[in-house]
C-alpha cells in the first residue's frame, strides 16, 4: 500500500469535496479521502485555522473563502470571467437562452460562467462543473483545436455516453472535430441531455491560441441554429479582442 506524503494527504481532504458533496462531516472527509479518522481530523483544523475550509454549527465542513480568493488568480478563472462577462450578456440578451463559458483542463471541459435564461431549456451545468471534451459544444470547440496529438489519443480512448446520441465512435468524432474546424463553430445535439442544442465557438488568446469557448443551449425541438452561429460568433470574438487578440488577416472558418 503506498504512502501518501504530507501534501498528497492535504490535497486529499480538499478533493473530497465536489459538487454532489459540498459539505461532509469528519467521518465522510475520512472515508473519502481514504485517511484514518485522526489524520483526517488533523488536516481539517489546520485547513479550517488557514482558511481553506470552514466548519459550521451542525459540524460540517464546507470549502473556505480562502481558496477563492487563491482561485480568483487564476488567469483560466475569474479573470477570464470578468472580462468575457460584458460580451456572454450581449449574448443572453440577443438569444434569451442559457449562455456558457468554459475552458479545458486535461480531457474535461470546466464550466467557469453560466448565465441562465429564466424560461431556457434546463441543463445539467453550474460553475465548476466538469464534463468530457466529447459531449458538450464548448468541448468539441475546445478539442478541435487542440493539439493534434493530444486528439489523437483522446479519440483513442473509450469515450463516456450520456444519452444514445453522444457520440462514442472514434471516427465520427474524428470527423465531427474536423467540421468544427472548417466552420469555426461546433454544434453538440442532445449528447447530455435529450432536449438541448449547443452552439460553440473558440475563444483566443493574445497570441491566437484557443484558450476558451463560449455557447448558448437551446431546446432542440425548436433551435434556430443559422440565427444563433452569427450570434455565438460575435460573442467569442469579442471576448478574444478583449483579450488582446488581433488577428492580422481575416479569420476564416476553420482557423
Amino acid at each position: 500500500m503506498t504512502t501518501l506524503s504530507a501534501p498528497d494527504r492535504l490535497l486529499a481532504v480538499l478533493a473530497a469535496f465536489d459538487h454532489e458533496h459540498p459539505a461532509l462531516c469528519l467521518t465522510d472527509i475520512s472515508r473519502r479521502a481514504g485517511l484514518t479518522l485522526t489524520t483526517a481530523h488533523r488536516l481539517a483544523g489546520a485547513l479550517t485555522e488557514w482558511g481553506a475550509l470552514e466548519r459550521d454549527e451542525e459540524g460540517l465542513y464546507h470549502v473556505g473563502l480562502r481558496l477563492w480568493e487563491i482561485a480568483a488568480l487564476a488567469p483560466r478563472g475569474l479573470a477570464l470571467r470578468q472580462i468575457a462577462l460584458p460580451y456572454l450578456e450581449d449574448l443572453y440578451e440577443a438569444t434569451h437562452e442559457n449562455v456558457q463559458l468554459a475552458v479545458r483542463d486535461g480531457s474535461e471541459v470546466v464550466y467557469i460562467e453560466w448565465i441562465s435564461g429564466r424560461s431556457a431549456v434546463g441543463v445539467r451545468i453550474q460553475v465548476g462543473a466538469r464534463w468530457p471534451l466529447h459531449a458538450t459544444g464548448v468541448g468539441l470547440a475546445l478539442l478541435a483545436h487542440g493539439d493534434p496529438a493530444f486528439q489523437d489519443a483522446y479519440c483513442d480512448r473509450p469515450l463516456a455516453s450520456f444519452t444514445p446520441h453522444t457520440v462514442t465512435d472514434p471516427a465520427r468524432l474524428r470527423r465531427l472535430l474536423a467540421e468544427v474546424r472548417r466552420t469555426g463553430v461546433a454544434v453538440s445535439s442532445r449528447q447530455v441531455t435529450d432536449d438541448a442544442l449547443s452552439v460553440a465557438a473558440p475563444v483566443r488568446g493574445t497570441g491566437g491560441t484557443v484558450i476558451a469557448a463560449v455557447s448558448v443551449v437551446v431546446p432542440q425541438v425548436d433551435a434556430q441554429i443559422p440565427a444563433l452561429i452569427p450570434a455565438v460568433r460575435l460573442a467569442a470574438r469579442g471576448i478574444s479582442r478583449a483579450l488582446g487578440w488581433q488577428p492580422q488577416t481575416p479569420v476564416t472558418p476553420g482557423s
